[in-house]
């Protein structure tokens, strides 16, 4: 791209938002009294729900916890996982409700950002390194642009230059890129005659041409996530009769999957999601009695891991397929990698059309399929690449020097001040990049606690304290998984609501009586706006 600006330099509003899926339309909502530019590289709003489902994805988290606070499921029922079509007709819903769809500017993709900010030449060693000072957080909002960014759109793909002074980052960590995996010279996917392609390609197709793909194919399905596992029942529906081939799922890491919210009789957010029950787990900023208390609190925890993984290997066949993970059902619980089973995967399993090979690290393909690294090998004729996203990559590909490296630290992972401030990136927020249980509730509530922020109802510590702040959380993540770089606060995400919070203003305690404060679950209805109490003085 030219270095100059070829084409006018509009300046539309103080705040842009770059991506319009869940993170993008609660930000646009909580930030509408700024008028927010909304750019959404395609034509429809809705993110991973519109652009990354198949025919067959639901969601993971019972209906009632992914609801936003001010506009409720219609016919709630909070006992069913709705399809990727419902959830997005939820979430146009609440879009159209709230005139969200005034701010989107379609089919607007973003190409290039700038800084250019009052310290827009970075020039000292300190700057090139991107550590700013606490004192340049200052005001968010000041008058002057801090951002331009450069948006192609249309058929024509002209560029448009926009002038920002805050930019909320919300193109997610799911989609656009994908992360292939790295084969030897003359081994990747060129060696193979069959057709290989990633999840994202397949989630592009229609209906019809899904099925067309993969009916009476030898199907390889690499991975075994929540994408992956979907892919392999809609194999496994499509090939169904004497004709039909089997599915294999090709697998190298195992992670824990579960056919409900319940175990043995007992809902599941009593194991994970109660107050009470996250105050078992360790969480930041702990004081001296709470390091006393952890270690002595380590049996228990133990204790419900294994009470749960008991139950999983009882009620599925996990040991019949060498599927049971060897590490604790906690460590993934803690890196958000639990996946809902369709209730048809093992049956389809028992019946042969979804059959299952363990990989270790190192395969390729070959002329037929794929082989491994003790050189056996497995025919296919269609590999399906379920292997993820490279999100960091997509977010670094927009971001400009020096910024650009200091999206990841050097542990691996997004350096996020409650979530969603970056300590050394000014007028900047990032929303949908730490997972929890529920993405929207702590989308929303993000996106509630930047409005105040924006509108200078609070200030931002120092980039020293929320450096501190963000390398405690990464220190406890690094002791609850080995999958830490995942970055979930499952473990303690109602302490890390608390936090949000106390800055806020409001009372971190949500519930009408001690006993539900204790004992019942969190969910986006307890931090309804009405619900703000204040604190005194």
């Amino acid at each position: 791209m030219s270095s100059d600006h070829e084409q006018t330099l509009v300046r539309k509003t103080r705040i842009g938002i770059i991506g319009a899926g869940i993170s993008g339309i609660a930000a646009a909502k909580e930030l509408s009294s700024y008028n927010p530019t909304v750019f959404e590289a395609t034509g429809s709003i809705g993110g991973v729900w519109e652009h990354c489902s198949f025919a067959s994805t639901r969601l993971q988290t019972p209906r009632c916890d992914f609801e936003f606070s001010d506009y409720p499921w219609p016919e709630r029922d909070n006992a069913s996982f709705p399809t990727h079509v419902e959830i997005l007709d939820y979430l146009r819903g609440y879009a159209a409700h709230f005139d969200v769809l005034n701010y989107v500017k379609y089919n607007s993709r973003v190409v290039e950002i700038r800084y250019v900010g009052e310290h827009a030449t970075l020039a000292s060693p300190r700057r090139e390194r991107g550590m700013l000072s606490s004192t340049e957080f200052g005001s968010l909002l000041k008058g002057q642009p801090v951002w331009e960014v450069a948006v192609e759109t249309g058929p024509s793909k002209t560029i448009q230059w926009y002038a920002f002074e805050f930019i909320v980052m919300c193109i997610g960590k799911y989609g656009d890129m994908p992360r292939m995996p790295v084969f030897p010279r003359d081994k990747g996917p060129e060696a193979f005659l069959g057709e290989v392609l990633h999840a994202m390609d397949y989630a592009r197709l229609d209906e019809d041409g899904a099925k067309n793909l993969v009916r009476g194919k030898k199907v390889a399905v690499v991975g075994y996530k929540k994408s992956a596992i979907d892919l392999a029942v809609e194999c496994a529906e499509a090939n169904q009769g004497p004709e039909g081939q089997p599915c294999t799922m090709v697998i190298r890491t195992l992670h824990w999957t579960v056919p409900s919210y319940w175990i043995w009789g007992l809902p599941f957010f009593l194991f994970y999601s109660t107050r009470s029950s996250q105050f078992l787990h360790e969480k930041p900023n702990r004081g001296l009695l709470w390091t006393l208390l952890c270690p002595l609190l380590s049996p228990m925890r133990r204790a419900i891991s294994k009470f749960i993984e008991s139950y999983l290997v009882w009620k599925l066949p996990l040991v019949k397929y060498g599927l049971k993970p060897n590490h604790p059902f906690e460590e993934d619980y803690a890196s958000c990698q639990m996946a809902i089973l369709p209730e048809s995967f093992f049956p389809e399993a028992d019946k042969g059309k979804i059959q299952f090979r363990r990989a270790s690290s190192r395969w390729w393909f070959w002329s037929g399929g794929i082989e491994f690294e003790d050189r056996s090998q497995l025919e296919a004729d269609v590999v399906i690449l379920a292997t993820g996203y490279d999100g960091k990559r997509k977010l670094q590909s927009l971001l400009p020097e020096p910024f650009r490296s200091l999206v990841v630290d050097s542990s691996g992972v997004m350096p996020l001040y409650r979530g969603t401030i970056h300590p050394m990136i000014p007028n900047m927020a990032f929303v949908g990049y730490i997972e929890s249980v529920s993405n929207l509730h702590t989308a929303e509530l993000r996106c509630k606690w930047l409005a105040q922020l924006v509108n200078d109802k609070f200030k931002l510590p120092t980039v020293e304290a929320m450096i501190r702040q963000v390398s405690q959380e990464m220190e406890v993540m690094k002791r609850a998984t080995r999958f830490y770089k995942r970055h979930c606060i499952s473990t303690f995400s109602i302490d890390h609501s608390d936090e949000l919070c106390r800055e806020m203003g409001w009372s971190p305690w949500r519930k009408s009586n001690w006993l539900t404060e204790a004992f019942s679950p969190y969910s986006s209805q307890d931090y309804a706006d009405q619900k703000a109490t204040k604190k005194s003085d």
